[in-house]
């Protein structure tokens, strides 16, 4: 028997879309500790890599950034940090900058290649219908899903013209609502569920784990994208979806994209939206660019492993979602 979780990270978008409680300002006096860490490490010869906690020094922030850790974790699985001084940045400095940010939160994996720790996230004029490309390279809304990290951060550089509204739901709310409504369906969902990586056409392009899974606290955990899942029958051995999956999944998307779950956040130039991907599930609307160049929308996308036992399932902890033992052992 499937049961409800509750806990803080069971909320609802209406219920705190008015709350300073997610959002978190920084002050003048963070801005300067940003900029005199960049300057530490702003020089040619200095790669991301190069680039590590100890030598991107921030005494103030770095506290501040600990806490964004528990609240992902323990709390509602979401911050938003506002203030990033990217106005004043080329985009090489951005970069350095959110690294080192993003190393006082986790370890940056690669998100698809050995050479993609930051990604930019920009319409890159590809076809959407190509089932080998990701979402964020189109312009086109994307549905709710969780990413490959136990953190994915977003930095705003610029939002686009029109569109490109960031909107997130609690996984754990939405699990209990099932639970509530069709506990048979819930039942669908802890099986085991074959994904795409969308990274080849060889098997290992291709994975089980559940949509929901718990620990033995009774922690939840979800792993979800339903593009993915539907494009899996293309692998070798991989059977198409049973229409209990089907119905699941309609189920699923109904609640994500209900008003009573969603929260939407409006990115402005300097915003880091942090999201715990086993708590949160997050989509985006379609959005129109400016047609200039330099005006054009463009996020930087970091992919994060926390340096913690989050006390995984273990159909979450074998390697096939994120790939934190190699993450953790560097």
């Amino acid at each position: 028997m499937v049961e409800i979780v509750g806990g803080p990270a069971a909320w609802r978008g209406p219920d705190i879309v008015d709350s300073p409680e997610w959002k978190i300002e920084l002050t003048d006096a963070h801005v300067a500790e940003l900029m005199a860490a960049l300057a530490a490490v702003d020089r040619p010869d200095v790669g991301l890599r190069d680039v590590t906690k100890e030598n991107f020094v921030l005494p103030t922030l770095a506290p501040v950034l600990a806490g964004v850790v528990d609240e992902l974790v323990d709390g509602r699985g979401f911050v938003l940090v506002r203030g990033v001084p990217v106005e004043r940045l080329t985009e090489r400095q951005a970069e350095l900058m959110y690294w080192g940010i993003g190393l006082h939160v986790g370890i940056p994996i690669h998100q698809k290649t050995e050479d993609d720790l930051l990604i930019h996230i920009r319409d890159q004029g590809v076809d959407r219908n190509d089932p080998l490309v990701r979402g964020f390279q189109t312009s086109a809304r994307l549905d709710y899903h969780a990413d490959s990290s136990d953190v994915v951060a977003l930095l705003c550089i610029r939002p686009a013209m029109s569109g490109g509204v960031s909107t997130i739901v609690s996984a754990v709310a939405v699990h209990d609502e099932i639970v509530r409504r069709r506990p048979d369906l819930a039942e669908v969902l802890y099986a085991d569920w074959w994904h795409d990586r969308r990274s080849g056409n060889g098997p290992e392009s291709f994975f089980q784990c559940p949509i929901f899974g718990r620990n033995d606290d009774g922690k939840l955990f979800a792993h979800y994208g339903r593009a993915y899942i539907e494009s899996a029958p293309r692998g070798e051995g991989v059977p198409d979806l049973t229409p209990a999956q089907i119905e699941a999944m309609d189920l699923l998307d109904e609640l994500d994209n209900s008003d009573g779950f969603v929260l939407n956040m409006n990115f402005a130039p300097g915003d880091i939206q942090f999201l715990n991907n086993y708590t949160i599930m997050h989509a985006r609307t379609d959005y129109q660019d400016h047609p200039e160049p330099e005006r054009k929308r463009d996020l930087i996308r970091l992919w994060l492993v926390i340096d913690r036992d989050l006390g995984l399932p273990p159909a979450f902890d074998a390697g096939g979602i994120v790939p934190r033992a190699v993450a953790l052992a560097r």
